[in-house]
């Protein structure tokens, strides 16, 4: 699987659909057309399930433990970019207080549980498509993506931190 790919795809994605869902056209904190996390939280759940894969024979049992990891480590990777964003850019671009079981306004059990079922999503649904379809994308695409990408970082880290 072409893992950068993955990361830009979802990347992409999760902006288009946070874009849509909240009306809120800035999803993120970066100037361009995505949101890193969502790639970042999809690539660790594909690198997860094939090491569950690997290690686990019964079914039912990969399964819930990839629901288990997924919903603790996509949490604390929730919590902790919350925490990281809040402190060099002075802004709160997400707020759970309002749900349940709320850990601050980074994370809560209720997102856990859709990052849990999430990534069952990603294992039963999109794996098998990634990982026929993600080598298949040009390199100079992914090199284009890859420069805008880091471009995109520079130009945030100067404008929204540094120029801060």
């Amino acid at each position: 699987m072409n893992y950068f790919n993955i990361f830009f795809f979802f990347s992409i994605l999760g902006h288009g659909i946070e874009s849509l869902l909240t009306k809120d056209y800035t999803s993120g904190i970066l100037y361009g057309f995505w949101t890193p996390i969502y790639g970042v939280g999809t690539v660790l759940i594909l690198l997860l399930w094939q090491q569950i894969k690997k290690r686990v024979s019964k079914k039912w049992m990969a399964y819930l433990l990839l629901f288990v990891l997924s919903a603790i480590g996509l949490s604390i990777l929730e919590f902790v970019s919350g925490i990281l964003i809040q402190e060099s850019l002075h802004k709160v671009f997400w707020n759970y207080q309002n749900h349940f079981g709320h850990i601050g306004h980074y994370t809560s059990l209720v997102m856990s549980f859709v990052w849990g079922i999430a990534s069952l999503f990603v294992a039963i649904c999109i794996e098998p498509l990634a990982q026929k379809y993600s080598n298949k994308i040009p390199k100079p695409i992914t090199y284009l993506l890859l420069g805008l990408f880091l471009v995109d970082c520079l130009v945030t880290i100067y404008n929204r931190i540094i120029a801060f």
